[in-house]
């Protein structure tokens, strides 16, 4: 670690002394010098005029924005202009060297926005669209393209709490729309439906589009019930056949933050703790400071009617935790070819991603917290060397060393995808357009599970175990579409696209799991484990195949700039829906009118209200729910003899009861907004309120015995069927608002913001032909003492994702809870996990040659279960084996004393501020004339949060991943698991260079 911070601080060393000689370069002579840059992206602007006003005097910038002028006694002012740009006047003075910062002209630019299936001048757009830049994305070690646009869009939630850099994001558009099916937005890659974020490396996108509203995500049917995000990597390469080359190089520093206070061993043992002699904190023998290291490099350039861009991108990124790591090889080629005078033009997008993700025990978090502080890591005694490898262990309940787990457990996850992407298309007319695309998606994943012989929590009762996981699963899509444009008459334009498109999707893979080794071999050697039949063993094999059909149509009408329309429909058939149910119709509609276009409105230069409506889908999670598909039972000796094992047979048995009738999740979405431009444009945004009604949401039912009303003339066999259960409603306003730029002398300020408040999800209904709950109860707390106690309880007619328990009323002169009552049927709502509002606020600071980012984010209204005071805050004499948690809500005076049981005063409200992320960079003049641009930077992520909650990380659960089953995680938000990876804050120092 001592060789890591050395080179640190030579490197920042080294840095400070080429800024003090930039500034020193500044030396004033009667010829001045500058480079002019574009405002946002820091990119330097070829071809900028630069004159002395007044005067007919001035010169052109070269290909890196530079230029030099002689200028003469009398000169004042500098005006630089350039297409696109707003002109710029700058005060000469006694200035002899120049960078100056062009903003852009919003208003000059026809600013083109993606959408399903093509573009749209902004302008146009009728729907809740909203684009994003990457001037606008977040800063500092990304590795996940989610991250990009955390907080930067109203009503696109974003979160992953902890820091564990092999965890995925959550991700909600406008809260929930669904509970048993899938709840993130669609991914459209490059045109690529239903791609992973694992195809693509955040440092070759070049911009996200997301799909809001009903209307803009119809016309993808029954897969944008959860909304559209639309990724674009794509970059045009210069025409005039010079290759440009970028590096971007990074290393990031990842600190442990926000450890909950416990006891010291004096306290401990103070308490009643028995002392076993050592003084050790098991936190940080646990973690460390984590160093990585990210480089991406990138060639792209063009020729006459052909473009290319290819990449690498190689990450390595260590977890706080020892044994925890992501290493992540990223190539993608792109390239484009036009032909016949570009009429034909071809593209092919390849994609190639290697994950190598190494965890930990997630456990392991919790017992570094409340682990024995007098106990000792390695304990010198015959029965621990033999039994436990020399690990101090002791047989008590829920009571493991935690350096012993991460060493002693070991679980890996390798990962390969590949998208190959071919499009086509041809221009009949200069107004008429064919194109076909094909796409595959595969990914294979190689898991891998150790658990060693000496493995207190797992191995030492198996005498080792180890599994072998694989998943595999491969899509394929063909589209093609017709697109159609005509002016009608003077002033009305219209456009037409129709198109139709199949997809495959097929899922297979298998896991074998065996005990009882005599050496550790690991997973690479199933075969040495002796036992492949009962407990810590498992063997199986699955694939399953669905196929979706569509046909799809969308109009778009302007007239005159001012009155634009839009209609679309998708129909498709999927083969997972029951025999009567397998084709949905999802229709959507979009008016908007640009009222300045007609009336002189003062300031405004745009006022655009806008109305919207458009039905939605959503696919099952699983092809086979309407099926009653069979599985594996027990092993069936059928003479009982134990010595005979040719009659030994696994039975079958059936997963749940068929129904014919199983269908779509329908979302119908109504929204109605505003986009607005002030003063030439000079501040832009847009409101938005919808509402949303979604109906027969999947759901697996418990059922009795009898005739199976799914499915006429058989019986139900067995005790669940799938069926369209539940109707929810929600509803939110969207604000989001941007100055394109604030002149504060030589410092120009880009501040721009958003926020959202919700309506959070009320439950309309619970029941189906027949079948029906008044309300459904999920999450206990857990283990010890609290697993039959659900929190959350989901009644119809009020909010989902309620948090219900007793109120502690106080407490006994003893430190005896003081309940208003004990039975779960009188529990009282204590708050609830979904947020009532989240905003973010950007600003991007430039002066001279130094840009300053810093973004702030924030949600309210939540609350958490915090269970770390929940398990371990009380000082009864059952809890004395574990240490105790002390935060500034635990009670002292008197100490509690009852057995730690589920109350109001563990519900605490989890509202935050948090400086996100926070970038210092320098883009440095350069004379060579092969280096374009090249900027060092210094980044910090999660630099400090504001919050009144205690426990490890404030950040919103909208999901509990130890609900059970996996399909109704989204019914219990609102938890603060123990096993939750500790907080990190993250420090970055990087180079980027660009060559011509």
């Amino acid at each position: 670690m001592r060789n890591y911070l050395q080179q640190f601080k030579t490197l920042a060393f080294a840095l400070t002394l080429l800024f003090g000689v930039s500034f020193l370069a500044n030396a004033q002579n009667r010829t001045i010098t500058g480079t002019v840059l574009d405002a946002s992206l820091g990119d330097p602007v070829p071809g900028a005029t630069v004159l002395i006003k007044g005067t007919t005097r001035g010169v052109a910038t070269d290909l890196d924005g530079k230029f030099s002028l002689e200028i003469q006694s009398g000169d004042q002012i500098l005006v630089v202009s350039f297409v696109g740009y707003l002109t710029k006047e700058v005060e000469i003075g006694n200035q002899s060297s120049f960078t100056i910062n062009l903003e852009e002209d919003i208003q000059s630019l026809e600013e083109a926005v993606v959408i399903g299936y093509g573009s749209q001048d902004k302008k146009e757009i009728t729907s809740a669209v909203v684009g994003v830049k990457p001037e606008d994305f977040n800063r500092g070690n990304v590795a996940n393209p989610a991250q990009l646009l955390q907080g930067k869009v109203a009503g696109l939630s974003i979160t992953r709490p902890g820091g564990n850099p092999n965890a995925g994001f959550n991700i909600r558009l406008r809260g929930l729309s669904t509970f048993g099916a899938n709840s993130s937005p669609l991914i459209v890659l490059d045109g690529v439906i239903g791609a992973s974020l694992e195809n693509v490396d955040p440092n070759d996108i070049q911009s996200i589009d997301v799909l809001k509203d009903g209307s803009a995500a119809a016309i993808y049917g029954a897969r944008g019930s959860s909304g559209v995000i639309l990724i674009t990597t794509t970059k045009k390469g210069s025409k005039d056949g010079r290759a440009e080359v970028s590096i971007n190089s990074f290393g990031t520093m990842d600190q442990a933050t926000n450890l909950i206070p416990i006891l010291s061993p004096e306290e401990f043992v103070a308490r009643g703790g028995t002392d076993f002699g050592s003084e050790t904190d098991w936190r940080q023998e646990l973690i460390r400071d984590a160093y990585s290291f990210t480089t991406n490099a990138s060639v792209s350039g063009g020729f006459n009617n052909t473009n290319y861009l290819a990449s690498v991108n190689y990450r390595n990124n260590n977890g706080i935790v020892k044994g925890s790591s992501n290493e992540r090889l990223n190539t993608r080629v792109n390239l484009s070819q036009g032909a016949l005078d570009n009429r034909l033009r071809f593209n092919v997008n390849l994609s190639f991603t290697t994950v190598e993700a190494n965890s930990v025990n997630d456990a392991a978090f919790r017992y570094a917290t409340i682990y024995n502080p007098t106990a000792p890591i390695f304990e010198d005694t015959e029965s621990a060397n033999q039994r436990f490898g020399g690990y101090f262990q002791r047989d008590l309940f829920d009571f493991f060393n935690p350096v012993a787990l991460i060493n002693q457990q070991k679980f890996l996850n390798e990962i390969k995808t590949a998208l190959t992407s071919y499009r086509v298309e041809y221009d009949f007319l200069p107004n008429l357009t064919l194109s076909a695309q094909y796409s595959e998606d595969r990914r294979n994943e190689l898991i891998g599970g150790f658990w060693s012989i000496q493995d207190f929590q797992v191995g030492f009762g198996a005498t080792g175990s180890a599994e072998r996981i694989t998943n595999d699963r491969v899509q394929r899509i063909f589209e093609s579409t017709l697109r159609y444009e005509v002016d009608l008459f003077d002033g009305l334009n219209l456009a037409l696209l129709g198109g139709v498109g199949t997809q495959t999707t097929k899922n297979q893979g298998f896991g074998a799991r065996s005990r009882q080794f005599l050496f550790d071999t690991g997973w690479d050697n199933l075969g040495a484990g002796a036992l492949r039949i009962g407990n810590f063993t498992n063997m199986y094999s699955y694939a399953n195949q669905d196929q979706l059909n569509s046909v799809f149509g969308r109009a778009n009408f302007n007239y005159n700039n001012f009155l634009f329309f839009s209609a679309s429909v998708r129909a498709e058939t999927y083969s997972g829906f029951g025999p009567e149910n397998q084709t949905g119709v999802f229709p959507a509609f979009s008016l908007g009118s640009d009222f300045t276009q007609i009336f002189d409105m003062g300031v405004f230069s745009q006022f655009k209200p806008r109305v919207s409506y458009g039905v939605t889908g959503n696919l099952p999670p699983s092809p086979t729910l309407a099926l009653g598909v069979f599985g594996n039972g027990n092993r069936i000796d059928l003479d009982g003899d134990p010595l005979s094992t040719d009659d030994i047979y696994v039975g079958i048995v059936q997963n749940s009861n068929p129904n014919r009738f199983l269908k779509w999740e329908t979302k119908k979405e109504f929204n109605v907004g505003l986009d607005f431009g002030i003063w030439d444009n000079k501040v832009t945004g847009s409101m938005d309120y919808y509402t949303r009604n979604i109906s027969d949401l999947l759901f697996n039912v418990p059922v009795g015995g009898g005739p199976n009303i799914f499915d006429p003339g058989r019986f139900n066999t067995v005790g669940s069927t799938w069926v369209n259960l539940a109707d929810l409603s929600n509803a939110g306003f969207e604000f989001a608002v941007a100055v394109n730029g604030l002149n504060l002398g030589e410092v120009l300020w880009t501040p721009s913001g958003n926020f959202t408040i919700y309506q959070r999800t009320q439950i309309e209904s619970l029941s189906a032909s027949g079948l029906g709950f008044d309300e459904l109860r999920f999450a206990t707390p857990g283990s010890p003492g609290q697993n039959n106690n659900p929190i959350i309880y989901n009644r119809v007619g009020q909010t989902l994702g309620d948090i219900y328990g007793p109120r502690l009323l106080g407490l006994s002169e003893s430190g005896e809870y003081i309940l208003s009552t004990t039975n779960p049927d009188e529990f009282e709502r204590l708050g609830n996990g979904l947020p009532k509002g989240e905003f973010g606020f950007a600003n991007n600071f430039a002066w001279r040659n130094w840009t300053l980012n810093f973004f702030l984010r924030g949600v309210w209204g939540h609350d958490l279960y915090n269970s770390y005071r929940g398990f371990y805050e009380n000082a009864d004499g059952a809890s004395v084996t574990w240490n105790s948690v002390i935060t500034d809500k635990t009670p002292t005076n008197p100490v509690v004393t009852s057995t730690p049981t589920f109350n109001s005063s563990y519900v605490e409200n989890a509202s935050f501020v948090r400086l996100d992320n926070m970038e210092l960079g320098y883009n440095f003049r350069t004379n060579s004339p092969h280096i374009g641009s090249f900027r060092v930077y210094f980044a910090a992520q999660n630099l400090f949060t504001i919050t009144n909650y205690t426990g490890i990380d404030p950040e919103a659960r909208v999901t509990d991943a130890e609900n059970g089953d996996g399909f109704t995680t989204a019914l219990s938000p609102g938890i603060e698991r123990r096993n939750t990876y500790f907080q990190t804050r993250s420090f970055t120092l990087g180079l980027s260079l660009n060559f011509k």
